[in-house]
């Protein structure tokens, strides 16, 4: 049987001119759709990969779970309750300027916001923060977390993985977050306690920047993570460490520099912001505990105006 060009022998000049040109625009019309199919880049595989032990994620707490920070929302809680008073307010205002004017870790400011931080909550039973920590995830922070976020979230626990929240805010507030979202647990900045009472002091330093990922490599060591399989989400250029540590880095809302790196090296965007701008509540991480108070003085002087 005769194909092609040389079944056309038997057609008539005219026919076969035109018969012609169709079979070679069919010819190369399939040419094109082959060489085109080859260009198109293949899809990257299921991800997560269900049933992989040796993978878990690795979340980003303050915008990128949830819309703001949690120290802001928690100190407005702790406000309500009575933990500090109005006259504290000039001095942690003072410190929240200053963090967020001058967008430098200050090692003397951020020791001062710090001890100012934390001895709001000296003296006070561990006990005691975890419970109002429940009462305040209910009144302010529920309705602030990601849907899209926290579908990923959700996308490794379905797939059989463990998900750690990874944040500079205190690991009782992480801890509640956690087990509210149905996480696998937290990593978060430890403040000092002596038999179940804060004593106002850190145990080593606030978990931020590097520290995350010292954190993200010690958990992994001990559950027996392969870091390569892993994933880390983040909205900050701060926690480049954390992300460069793991296999599927995730820029979530990121800020201008994590959106830029991320670009540079390909790393996957996730922007669930509205608008042209997505304004952050609270202060940048480098604060650490200091933005309880500081964060709280925005609030206040907001309610303020409203009334």
């Amino acid at each position: 049987m005769l194909t092609g060009m040389a079944a056309l022998g038997w057609l008539t000049p005219r026919r076969r001119s035109a018969t012609a040109r169709s079979v070679l625009a069919g010819e190369a019309s399939a040419e094109a759709a082959r060489k085109s199919s080859q260009d198109v880049p293949h899809e990257e595989p299921e991800f997560p990969v269900l049933g992989d032990d040796k993978a878990a994620a690795f979340f980003d707490l303050d915008n990128t779970v949830m819309q703001g920070a949690a120290l802001f929302h928690f100190g407005r809680g702790l406000y309500k309750r009575k933990f500090f008073e109005t006259r504290d307010l000039a001095r942690f205002a003072w410190q929240q300027a200053w963090f967020r004017l001058a967008g430098v870790e200050d090692p003397e400011h951020m020791q001062e916001a710090r001890d100012s931080a934390l001895s709001i909550v000296k003296g006070h039973r561990v006990a005691e923060l975890q419970s109002i920590g429940e009462e305040i995830y209910d009144e302010y922070m529920a309705e602030r977390i990601w849907p899209g976020t926290r579908a990923l979230a959700q996308a490794h626990l379905d797939a059989g993985q463990k998900v750690w929240l990874v944040t500079a805010a205190p690991v009782e507030i992480a801890t509640v977050i956690a087990r509210r979202l149905g996480l696998t647990g937290a990593l978060g900045t430890v403040a000092e306690s002596v038999d179940g009472v804060y004593t106002g002091k850190l145990v080593g330093e606030p978990l931020h920047g590097p520290a995350k990922a010292e954190a993200v490599r010690a958990l992994a060591a001990a559950e027996g993570l392969d870091l390569s399989r892993c994933a880390a989400y983040s909205d900050s250029h701060n926690d480049i460490p954390m992300l460069s540590l793991v296999g599927h880095p995730y820029a979530i809302n990121p800020d201008t520099k994590l959106r830029k790196h991320a670009r540079n090296l390909d790393w996957r965007l996730r922007d669930y912001r509205t608008g042209r701008k997505a304004a952050k509540v609270g202060i940048p991480a480098a604060a650490g505990v200091g933005a309880v108070a500081g964060g709280t003085a925005a609030a206040i002087a907001i309610s303020r105006r409203r009334r």
